[in-house]
């Protein structure tokens, strides 16, 4: 879904927003042409048709560096909760392509005129460049029906700079598919870029990411360091977890204590979504017992929505929270659900989707909003490439300036 805007100038920015494969309830919605068989239903011929004919033309004539009025705008039009009317994509495409504008009227770079719309929310008082979750192998509804887990991340330390942590990605993915190769393994690559092999079970992914790690210059648990999307969801059924690791299903206590083995195993530093998103008692028992040495990140779970943040800060279920602005919608709804957690003591991991475009536009808000990493997929395709190269530019950018 892409949207262009002009400004009185005559300056034009365009915008296009993502899709998600793996998607939670709780989140925007995002608007298909459904009822029509042209792409198989997957057309956006509506939520086009709503840009040009409603919400575009409401906002014809308005500020564009007045983010918040143009989005309650937006929103005010659309009228419900989940953006179900008009489309959380055509909102967003139209929301994200005036914050371009603004940054132009405002003649600062995009990441810059974002960090001003977060210091004047008081969301942070410094740009700082992200550290980056690379997801070196796909699986669940990412890979190719090969492991239940849904992203295998391979985590640079925080001391190194966005140049050095890209090397290391780099480096290290690419040696992950030699290992693959020599093992015989199918290595293909899933959504988001990274492999997606023929291995018996999840806990092989490991193996490989700990042979292919020590087999490259950097060290684990020093330079870099693993972490999981596990994406429960995708497994859950009846009050229990299926995964090909155990012959029989899990409870909850039975899953925790899984994980428990392997954040010992494997040195874990950060999980996502490790219970279904439902499931607040389960997020309470694991944040209970391990958020002093672990990052719990919620996705599903929160699913970019201030109401279900808010209840996690209140419950104590989670200290991370994805970021996703097409969850939510608009910009500003986005910058609130991360002043919220930012207030909290959490951590902020924006993210991309499944469906990315190459719109690098998540990498400068990552900078603008000081958040403490990116998700931005494997160090391959050039959806996800454009984000680490934006982002790698941003850090060039900004060291030329002290």
């Amino acid at each position: 879904m892409e949207t262009a805007c002009m400004l009185d100038s005559g300056q034009v920015a365009v915008s296009s927003v993502p899709a998600g494969t793996s998607t939670g309830t709780h989140e925007g919605v995002e608007l298909r042409d459904a009822d029509n068989p042209r792409y198989l239903g997957h057309g956006v011929l509506k939520a086009v048709e709503n840009v040009n004919v409603v919400l575009g033309p409401a906002i014809i004539g308005m500020d564009p560096m007045d983010q918040a009025g143009i989005d309650k705008k937006l929103i005010d039009i659309d009228g419900t909760e989940n953006k179900s009317k008009y489309g959380a994509n055509a909102i967003l495409s139209i929301s994200e392509v005036v914050t371009k504008c603004g940054a132009i009227a405002a003649a600062q770079p995009l990441y810059a005129w974002i960090y001003t719309l977060a210091s004047k929310a008081n969301i942070t008082q410094k740009i700082k460049i992200p550290t980056p979750l690379f997801n070196m192998i796909n699986g669940g509804m990412h890979g190719a029906g090969n492991l239940d887990f849904q992203e295998f991340w391979v985590v640079p330390a925080s001391n190194k700079t966005f140049i050095e942590g890209l090397q290391m990605g780099v480096e290290i993915y690419q040696t992950i598919g030699q290992n693959l190769s020599h093992r015989g393994a199918i290595h293909s690559v899933g959504q988001e870029g990274g492999y997606a092999p023929n291995l018996f079970t999840n806990t092989d992914a490991f193996e490989v990411f700990i042979e292919s790690i020590n087999s490259t210059k950097y060290a684990l648990g020093r330079d870099v360091f693993l972490g999981l999307d596990v994406a429960a969801d995708s497994f859950y059924k009846d009050g229990e977890y299926f995964i090909k690791d155990k012959s029989s299903g899990m409870d909850d206590s039975q899953f925790l204590e899984y994980y428990k083995s392997l954040i010992d195993q494997y040195k874990l530093a950060i999980i996502e979504d490790a219970f279904y998103e439902d499931g607040w008692e389960s997020w309470k028992k694991l944040y209970a017992e391990m958020s002093n040495e672990l990052t719990i990140v919620g996705d599903d779970l929160l699913a970019t929505n201030i109401q279900r943040v808010q209840k996690a800060i209140q419950e104590k279920a989670c200290n991370a929270v994805v970021i996703k602005p097409n969850q939510s919608g608009t910009v500003t709804e986005t910058l609130n659900v991360i002043k919220t957690a930012k207030e909290a003591a959490w951590k902020i991991v924006v993210s991309h989707r499944s469906g990315e475009t190459n719109d690098s536009f998540i990498a400068d808000f990552a900078v603008g909003v000081a958040a403490d990493f990116i998700k931005s997929g494997a160090p391959a395709r050039g959806e996800r490439v454009a984000k680490y190269n934006r982002l790698s530019a941003i850090e060039i950018e900004l060291s030329q300036m002290k």
